[in-house]
């Protein structure tokens, strides 16, 4: 998944055994794989309620572990993902470094070999800012961020956690370790030994003389994987290697993390963040292969339009269905409902597809209301954003200050809200247009719902988003 301030661009078995409706709830899938219960992959009424937590939130968005715990985005989430680990651009392994401290949103942020150990487990968190009260111990082997993960999960037992390798700016090298058998095995044996057996390098990033890290340090965090490739065929970061294998070794990669997952313990996770747009499912997905070793899907459902890389016009980034007014081409025209389509007419269980929901909005400035209330409309740029390397992207818990509620307005055949103040256009999601998509995720039979992400909300939408799936 990638950072909000570039195109995310609308962007995982035939399962070992369907789930089974009755009066309307859902027995419990399997394990792709193995045919044994995924761990905690449905809340109390059945539905996977998943968020990611994005590394480098403790910085210029100031929110933590802590906070999430305090707003009440915790209770009731079924998977938290750790957004995101990076792939050695030499050694093709999981790695931890500290190359870079910031926001890979940046464009200006170096991505070959860029990691944020520090962050993960070396930066001491103080008692304001950690999950239980309770400050780092100054000496410990596990601070920061693994830490906190440890403490939420002791504090929810049924939340499993789960390591996001890639998005955005970390998916470079994706066609590399996927390109042979020798390569995937490797990759996958390394994020293993490094993630779940919690075989952290020793490192003291910033001098303090209290290392963190050491032999099984973060045992225990993580309870399986989601891979995040932007994307298998092309289409993603420039730069970014491709490979004429990719939709293939896609699959194959997927099952050699099946395969070791299973050997470490049964009821280990395994998903993917997969694509929304037709022609990248196209080139990079054999849908029809890859549901027998992903557990579900993460199907994006957002940035369908955004002023990064459509900066003259405005637009929904996150409808439902088809807009007929969409005036881009056809094979630019996205909506979730399309997706979906494509996924269910090539076999994929419906319950094995888990829709975003962005926890942000997108926005353009010198926008006229041209009778539409300013949708669709010329602009002459992005809005300013919350932070200047991610023009046009405001998080929820901001915009919902900045955008008066009689100036909000809506699409209920879209399920899409957006809000026009000024010359200011912003389209986002707010509780209630949250809480029709879960209507829909229901109607439709499908899996649950995913955002990004948690470190956007003031726990609102959170709030929505798991009331609305019945948790």
């Amino acid at each position: 998944m990638r950072s909000p301030a570039t195109r995310r661009r609308i962007v995982l078995a035939a399962t070992a055994s369907a789930a089974v409706t009755v009066a309307g709830l859902v027995a419990p899938a399997t394990s792709g794989a193995t045919g044994v219960p995924a761990a905690n992959e449905t809340s109390a009424q059945n539905y996977h309620v998943v968020n990611y937590y994005p590394q480098w939130a403790v910085y210029g968005r100031n929110v933590y572990l802590g906070d999430i715990e305090r707003n009440g985005s915790a209770n009731g989430l079924t998977v938290l993902n750790y957004a995101f680990a990076n792939i050695h651009a030499t050694d093709l392994t999981c790695f931890e470094n500290t190359s870079s401290v910031g926001n890979p949103g940046d464009p200006d942020y170096p991505r070959d070999n860029a990691g944020d150990a520090h962050a993960n487990y070396q930066r001491d968190i103080t008692a304001a800012q950690s999950v239980d009260g309770v400050a780092d111990v100054p000496t410990s082997r596990l601070r920061g961020n693994f830490g906190q993960l440890k403490k939420l999960k002791a504090k929810h037992p049924g939340m499993k956690v789960l390591m996001s390798i890639g998005g955005w700016s970390f998916s470079k090298y994706f066609a590399d370790v996927a390109k042979t058998d020798a390569a995937r095995k490797k990759f996958v044996r390394s994020c293993i030994d490094l993630y779940i057996r919690g075989n952290l390098p020793v490192r003291d990033d910033w001098g303090t003389g209290r290392p963190g890290g050491g032999p099984g340090t973060a045992a225990g965090i993580f309870d399986g994987f989601d891979l995040d490739w932007e994307y298998p065929g092309g289409g993603g970061l420039e730069g970014n290697h491709v490979d004429p294998n990719d939709k293939q070794n896609f699959t194959l990669l997927l099952q050699e993390f099946r395969t070791q997952l299973d050997a470490v313990r049964s009821g280990m996770l395994l998903t993917a963040f997969t694509a929304s747009d037709p022609a990248k499912i196209q080139n990079g997905l054999e849908l029809d292969k890859i549901f027998n070793y992903l557990d579900f899907a993460n199907l994006q459902g957002y940035d369908f339009h955004g002023s990064s890389w459509e900066p003259h016009r405005t637009g929904h980034q996150a409808n439902i269905h088809d807009d007929p007014k969409d005036p881009n081409p056809p094979a630019s025209q996205f909506s979730v409902q399309k997706a979906v389509d494509i996924y269910t007419a090539a076999g994929v269980d419906p319950r094995k597809i888990v829709v975003g929901i962005p926890f942000y909005g997108r926005g353009w400035t010198g926008v006229p209301d041209g009778g539409t209330k300013g949708v669709y409309q010329p602009a002459t740029g992005p809005a300013p954003g919350d932070f200047p390397e991610e023009p046009g992207v405001r998080g929820y818990r901001n915009l919902k200050r900045q955008i008066p509620a009689n100036q909000i307005h809506r699409d209920e055949n879209l399920l899409t809200a957006w809000g026009h103040t000024g010359t200011e256009f912003w389209s986002f999601d707010d509780p209630q247009t949250v809480t029709a998509k879960t209507s829909y995720i229901k109607e439709k039979g499908l899996g649950g719902a995913f955002a990004w992400n948690l470190a956007e909300d003031d726990g609102t939408l959170s709030a929505a988003m798991r009331t609305g799936l019945g948790g």
